[in-house]
C-alpha cells in the first residue's frame, strides 16, 4: 500500500507523456515546445532501441526463411504429378518475381529488408532455373537465358528511381553466375552470352547516368569469359567438341563484336558527350574486348580477316584522331587525351602493317611521323610528338632501313637500298627539322631529337658507304680491306658533321650523337680493320680514327665559346 502513491505518479507521468504524442502527431507545427518533454521521458525508449533493431531483423529474416520454405513447396509440387511441370516453373518464376518487387518497395530506411528480400529472390530463382533447365528438363537453354535477362531488367527497372544497390547487385551477380555456370553445363553458350551481352549493355546504360557503377566490372567480367570460352572452345577441332551444337560463322563472331560496340560507344560517348573522365576498368575492358573481338575473327574467318581488321583499324584511327584534336585538345582533364591518343596510335600502327603491303605501310608511317611531329610542335603536344618518333620507328623497321643499315656499317654490304628506306631517311630528317630547338629543354624533347637526329645519320652513313662503293667499283674490284677503309672514312665524317652540327646550332643531341659515334669507330677498328692484312688501309684507317678523335672534342668546344 505504501508503494501505490508512487505507482500512481508514474502512471500519471506516462499517460502525459502519451499525450504529448499524440499531440505532437496531431499538430507538427506547435510540437516543437513539446520537445523538451518528450525527450525527457524517452530516456527508457531509447535504452530499449537496440533490441527493437535486433527484433526487426530477425523479423527480416524469418519472413525471408519463410519466401524459402515456399521456393521448397513449390519444388515438392514440381516433383509430383499433381500439376503440370511448366505450371510450376512460371509460378515459380513469378514468386521469384515476387520477391525483388517487394525488395525494391522495402522503405528507404530499411536497407537491410531490401538487401535480405533481394538476396531471397535470387536464391529462389537461381537453384530453381537450374533444375528445371538440367534437372527437369522443363526449360530449354535459351528460355532459361531469357529469364535470366529478364530479371536483370526487372531490377535495373525497380532500382531506378531510388537507385537501390543491393538490389542491382544481388540481380547482376545470381544472374552472371547462374549464365557462366549453365553456359557450361548445358554447352549452350550463346544464349548466355547473350544474356551477359544485354547486361553489360544496361550496366553501361545505368553508369552513364551514375547508377549502379560498381557492378560494372563484375558483368564484364563473366562476359569475357564466356566469350573467350567460345572461342576457345570452338576454335578447336571438331572432334574435340561433338557434343557441342554446331554454330554459324555471324553466330561465332557477333559475341566478339557486340562486346566492343558496346564499351567502345560507351567511351565515345563518356569522352565526347557526357565529358566526364574515362575511368582505369573503362580503359582495360575495351582493349579486352577489342582483342576478342579480333580473335574472333582472325581464328572463324582467316580469309581476310587481316585486310577487314586492318581498314577497321585505319577507319577507327581516323576517328580517334579527330577526336582527340577537336574535344580533347584544350581539356584540362589529360587522362582522355593520352588514353584516346594512345588506342589511335595503336590503332594506326595495326592498320598500317595488318592491310598495308610493305612499301606502302613504310611510307604512311613515315608520313603520319612527319605530321605527328609538326602538329605536336605546333600545338606543344609532347604527346604527339612521342607518337612521331614512334611512328618513325616502326617505318624504319618495316622498310628494312635497321637491317639495311646494320649489314652496310658491319656485315655483308647489301644491295641496293629501296624506295622505302630512302623514304624512311628523308621523313626522318624532316621529323628532326620539324622540332623547336631550345636551351635547358626538357630531356624528353631532347630524347625525342636524339632518336630523329640518329635515324637520319645512320641512314645517311649507310647510303653514303653504298655510294661510295659503287664509285670504287667503277675503277678497281673492291675488297673486304676497301671496304672496311671506306666504312671508317663514313663514320669519322658522320662523327665530324655532328659535332660541328651540334656546336654551330647549339644542340647538345647532335653532339652527344658525335661522342656515341668515336665509340663505334674504335670498337670497328678493333674488330674488322686490324682483322685485314692490308697494312696501309690499318695505318689510314688508324690515321683517321686519330684525327676525329682530337677533332670532335675541340669541334664541341668552339660552340661552348660561341
Amino acid at each position: 500500500m505504501n508503494d501505490l502513491p508512487e505507482s500512481l505518479n508514474r502512471l500519471v507521468t506516462r499517460v502525459e507523456s502519451l499525450e504529448q504524442r499524440v499531440f505532437a502527431l496531431e499538430h507538427p507545427s506547435e510540437a516543437s515546445s513539446a520537445l523538451p518533454a518528450l525527450e525527457s521521458s524517452s530516456s527508457e525508449t531509447v535504452e530499449d532501441r537496440p533490441f527493437s533493431m535486433a527484433g526487426g531483423a530477425f523479423s527480416v529474416l524469418g519472413t525471408a526463411m519463410l519466401g524459402i520454405a515456399g521456393a521448397y513447396l513449390l519444388r515438392a509440387v514440381a516433383e509430383s504429378t499433381s500439376l503440370p511441370k511448366l505450371a510450376v516453373a512460371a509460378i515459380a518464376i513469378a514468386y521469384a518475381m515476387f520477391w525483388l518487387v517487394w525488395a525494391a518497395r522495402a522503405p528507404a530506411s530499411a536497407v537491410w529488408s531490401s538487401v535480405i528480400y533481394s538476396l531471397t529472390s535470387a536464391l529462389i530463382l537461381a537453384p530453381m532455373l537450374w533444375e528445371l533447365t538440367l534437372s527437369f528438363k522443363v526449360l530449354p537453354p535459351e528460355v532459361t537465358a531469357g529469364v535470366l535477362g529478364a530479371f536483370v531488367c526487372a531490377a535495373s527497372a525497380l532500382a531506378w528511381k531510388r537507385n537501390l544497390t543491393s538490389v542491382i547487385w544481388v540481380a547482376n551477380l545470381a544472374a552472371a553466375v547462374v549464365a557462366v555456370a549453365l553456359s557450361i553445363a548445358t554447352h549452350q553458350l550463346a544464349p548466355f552470352i547473350a544474356t551477359l551481352l544485354l547486361m553489360a549493355l544496361l550496366c553501361e546504360f545505368a553508369a552513364s547516368y551514375n547508377r549502379g557503377p560498381g557492378v560494372r566490372p563484375l558483368v564484364a567480367a563473366a562476359a569475357d569469359i564466356a566469350i573467350w570460352s567460345l572461342i576457345f572452345i570452338y576454335a578447336s577441332p571438331q572432334s574435340t567438341r561433338t557434343d557441342y551444337p554446331l554454330l554459324g560463322l555471324p553466330a561465332l563472331l557477333a559475341p566478339g563484336i557486340a562486346l566492343f560496340l558496346i564499351y567502345g560507344i560507351s567511351v565515345a560517348l563518356k569522352i565526347t558527350f557526357f565529358r566526364r573522365k574515362i575511368s582505369v576498368f573503362e580503359t582495360i575492358e575495351t582493349m579486352i574486348a577489342f582483342l576478342l573481338a579480333a580473335l574472333s575473327l582472325f581464328y572463324f574467318r582467316p580469309q581476310g580477316a587481316a585486310m577487314i581488321l586492318g581498314i577497321f583499324c585505319l577507319v577507327l584511327c581516323g576517328a580517334s584522331y579527330a577526336a582527340v584534336l577537336t574535344f580533347l585538345d584544350d581539356a584540362h582533364d589529360r587522362r582522355n587525351y593520352q588514353v584516346l591518343s594512345t588506342w589511335s596510335a595503336a590503332l594506326l600502327l595495326a592498320g598500317c602493317v595488318l592491310c598495308l603491303p610493305p612499301l606502302w605501310s613504310s611510307a604512311s608511317l613515315a608520313a603520319a611521323a612527319v605530321a605527328a611531329t609538326s602538329l605536336g610542335v605546333r600545338r606543344n603536344r609532347l604527346t604527339l610528338q612521342l607518337h612521331g618518333m614512334v611512328f618513325l620507328l616502326a617505318a624504319a623497321a618495316v622498310s628494312g632501313l635497321f637491317n639495311y643499315a646494320f649489314l652496310a656499317l658491319v656485315g655483308t654490304l647489301p644491295a641496293t637500298p629501296t624506295i622505302g628506306i630512302c623514304l624512311v631517311a628523308v621523313c626522318a630528317f624532316l621529323c628532326y627539322t620539324a622540332g623547336k630547338f631550345c636551351e635547358g629543354e626538357a630531356w624528353r624533347l631532347q630524347l625525342f631529337h636524339a632518336v630523329f637526329a640518329a635515324v637520319a645519320i645512320v641512314a645517311a652513313s649507310a647510303l653514303l658507304v653504298q655510294g661510295l662503293m659503287g664509285l670504287l667499283a667503277l675503277s678497281v674490284t673492291p675488297g673486304a680491306h676497301h671496304l672496311a677503309f671506306i666504312r671508317t672514312l663514313t663514320i669519322c665524317i658522320a662523327a665530324l658533321s655532328l659535332a660541328f652540327c651540334g656546336a654551330h646550332w647549339r644542340r647538345m643531341e647532335l653532339t652527344r650523337l658525335g661522342y656515341a659515334t668515336l665509340v663505334l669507330v674504335a670498337a670497328k677498328l678493333v674488330f674488322e680493320d686490324l682483322r685485314h692484312r692490308h697494312l696501309e688501309f690499318i695505318a689510314a684507317s688508324i690515321f683517321l680514327f686519330a684525327v676525329t678523335l682530337i677533332a670532335v672534342p675541340r669541334i664541341a668546344r668552339m660552340g661552348q665559346r660561341i
